[in-house]
């Protein structure tokens, strides 16, 4: 793999032909998840390939929050750390369809179960009027395909190789449509006066 500076690491990341810088990223994400790990999860082979792809997600979204305290691989790591932990506490897929997921999300009135906050009676109406707004810009800005990706992965806190089995696909496709639908749901934000950040944030999810 290309060793990289921070700055290099952030410009190949952002380019054109990021392909290359993605696949070393991966492949970093992979072996810290697996020293990380190691004894603690079961079939972590496949596991920490599925907690990789879902960080990546997460990192490219967020790569203007990284302010070079350490180095890029390290914080990228603990990114991947932190979602695989979020992972392994969202077990209630196993048992419910992928109809149902949807289902319950289209409810009125209902915000997501993995978005329910323990805290402050204020920080909830902050995210409950989040989440709302969320909602009306997926709603608006999305098509179809890209709802369900972000339904079952981002409210219902679906694995992505589970995800992508249960919607026909494979994960480099799902990778695609959750970073197309992040795109548009980013720009629309930023239209509206919002930091993307913030509304991750807010909702438990940056």
């Amino acid at each position: 793999m290309k060793e990289r500076t921070n700055e290099e690491w952030l410009a190949a990341l952002r380019g054109p032909r990021s392909e290359e810088a993605l696949r070393d990223l991966r492949a970093v994400l992979v072996r810290g998840l697996k020293v990380a790990f190691a004894g603690r999860v079961r079939g972590l082979e496949e596991s920490a390939e599925d907690f990789a792809q879902d960080a990546l997600i997460r990192i490219l979204d967020n790569l203007d929050s990284f302010r070079g305290d350490s180095r890029f691989t390290t914080w990228a790591r603990k990114v991947a750390v932190r979602v695989a932990l979020t992972e392994l506490r969202r077990k209630r897929w196993r048992d419910v369809s992928l109809q149902e997921m949807i289902s319950r999300y289209e409810e009125a009135g209902r915000e997501p179960a993995t978005l329910a906050d323990p805290s402050s009676p204020e920080r909830q109406v902050t995210r409950k009027m989040m989440v709302e707004r969320l909602r009306r810009f997926m709603a608006d800005e999305l098509t179809d395909r890209q709802q369900e990706a972000m339904i079952v992965m981002m409210f219902q806190g679906m694995p992505g190789g589970e995800a992508a089995r249960r919607l026909g696909t494979t994960r480099s496709a799902l990778y695609k449509l959750l970073h197309d639908g992040r795109k548009k749901l980013r720009k629309r934000m930023e239209a509206e006066g919002l930091s993307p950040r913030e509304v991750l944030e807010s909702i438990g999810e940056g």
